[in-house]
């Protein structure tokens, strides 16, 4: 698991971080202050797998837009 101040190696290693702590948040069994520093590595891994996304389309509207024939229409993931 990656030291506290770096970034995860990849997207998904930071979203199995990310679900390891909302877990350990759930469980309810942390001190305050614990829970509070798991809160604010959660934060900061989501921050950076939201960028990591819109990273992801902006380079897939890059790579669309270089074809004409390519029609871009807005995600519309599936009711969860």
């Amino acid at each position: 698991m990656p030291k506290k101040n770096e970034q995860p190696a990849s997207f998904e290693t930071a979203l199995q971080e990310l679900e390891t702590i909302v877990s350990r948040l759930e469980n309810g069994d942390l001190p305050l202050e614990d829970a509070l520093n798991e809160f604010e590595r959660g934060v900061k891994l989501a921050r950076q797998g939201q960028q990591k996304l819109q990273q992801a389309e902006q380079r897939v509207q890059i790579l669309l837009s270089e074809s004409e024939s390519a029609l871009l229409t807005p995600f519309k993931p599936d009711a969860e």
